[in-house]
């Protein structure tokens, strides 16, 4: 039953996305936010779907915790359903994404329609001063900068991962940052077909101030997403111990892949200096 439920929403949650953006092309030709208005409409909808089709439902928490105006939007990142549910709650948001994405049909236009943030990866070390210069302007503006601070999707259960990127971003903006703790994860895993039925949780918890050191924020930072996701995953365990079993193998080939990426990189630097010296 799960896979063929799973089958008709990820059918219509397709289907929706490419209807909407069909639907909101005149909207390419408007302000920012008539673009970033589709964004939101695709994940009220998909919410719905999950709910109808999946059985699978939001709680949001910690709402009372969301600022005004600028702020960074640090959230954990396990599944697909974290990037269309965020923008629900925030009135003028940007994602950052690889400026290849730009020449999509549809998809790239509505980014640049909704004033995203596209980072050319090819500069390589000039990356951070890039983002940082860039989100300089959109945080004048008043907006929210959502940004994953892992850099991809880790699945529950896996060591963090946080990169020191973010807070290097928080240093340079002097802007709060707002950590969101989930567990998306349990329910549609990333890479995954199958849809669980449950309640996903998704927290916003205290804003961090400007004005902390960049190691002092790092830590508190992860400190905050990783408590609060860890007992969000709990909760889930003791509705679904099911779920236990996944998170132990999740950690598991996260801590092997991991390890293999470590040894990789190590013997790419070996090969490097080696070559320098002959």
């Amino acid at each position: 039953m799960i896979y063929l439920r799973s089958l008709v929403f990820q059918v219509l949650f397709f289907l929706n996305m490419f209807g909407l953006m069909l639907i909101w092309l005149p909207g390419l030709f408007m302000r920012r936010q008539a673009s970033q208005e589709l964004g939101r409409a695709w994940g009220r909808n998909s919410l719905w779907l999950l709910d109808k089709i999946c059985g699978t439902k939001v709680e949001f928490r910690g709402l009372e915790n969301i600022p005004k105006g600028a702020v960074i939007v640090a959230a954990k990142h396990q599944s697909i359903w974290d990037t269309f549910v965020l923008p629900t709650r925030f009135p003028d948001f940007s994602y950052i994404f690889k400026h290849e994405l730009v020449w999509i049909p549809f998809f790239g236009w509505y980014m640049l329609a909704a004033e995203q943030i596209a980072i050319d990866r090819a500069k390589g070390g000039k990356l951070l001063p890039q983002l940082i210069e860039k989100s300089k302007k959109l945080f004048a503006e008043g907006r929210q900068l959502f940004i994953f601070p892992e850099g991809t999707r880790r699945p529950p259960g896996a060591p963090p991962a946080y990169k020191i990127g973010v807070a290097h971003l928080y240093a340079a903006s002097n802007v709060s940052a707002l950590p969101v703790a989930l567990n998306a994860g349990l329910f549609w895993p990333r890479r995954s077909f199958l849809i669980y039925p449950g309640t996903v949780v998704i927290e916003f918890l205290p804003v961090i101030a400007p004005g902390l050191s960049t190691r002092e924020f790092f830590e508190k930072l992860q400190n905050a997403i990783e408590t609060a996701s860890d007992r969000l995953i709990g909760e889930a365990v003791a509705e679904n111990p099911s779920f236990a079993a996944r998170i132990a193998e999740n950690r598991a080939k996260a801590i092997a892949r991991d390890k293999a990426r470590a040894e990789k990189k190590a013997a790419e630097r070996g090969r490097s200096s080696a070559a320098d010296s002959a």
